[in-house]
């Protein structure tokens, strides 16, 4: 059973960097055929992809928000993590990680359970 567990502080002050781990368990990071990504949902709007890295370690972002994003992997703890810098109150959301793992048919999609992020002085 693939599971994904996001964490990080709920409160951020503008200006300041973002930053959440996503822990996987059940599949590894590294392996073929895998798609970690992060997404947000601002309240009152829709999904957000911001950003994923794949089994090799490379990284997409959204061309939106690139400039202040960063994704990156801790495989000895099977963690992503995302970095936005400079927040502002508009990023404001609910960020979730998510898995896409090949399973040979077609893509299976994993989520954690999102974590509430508010911008805030």
């Amino acid at each position: 059973q693939v599971q994904l567990q996001e964490s990080g502080p709920g409160l951020v002050k503008p200006s300041q960097t973002l930053s959440l781990t996503c822990t996987v368990s059940g599949a590894s990071i590294t392996d073929n055929y895998r798609s970690w990504s992060w997404v947000r949902q601002p309240p009152g709007k829709g999904l957000e992809w911001m950003g994923a890295t794949g089994y090799d370690g490379k990284t997409d972002y959204i061309p939106s928000l690139k400039s202040r994003t960063s994704i990156a992997r801790d495989t000895s703890k099977n963690q992503f993590s995302l970095q936005l810098s400079s927040v502002t109150p508009e990023d404001t959301a609910v960020y979730y990680c998510n898995g896409k793992l090949w399973n040979g048919i077609g893509w299976s999609d994993y989520w954690g359970q999102g974590t509430q992020v508010t911008v805030s002085s």
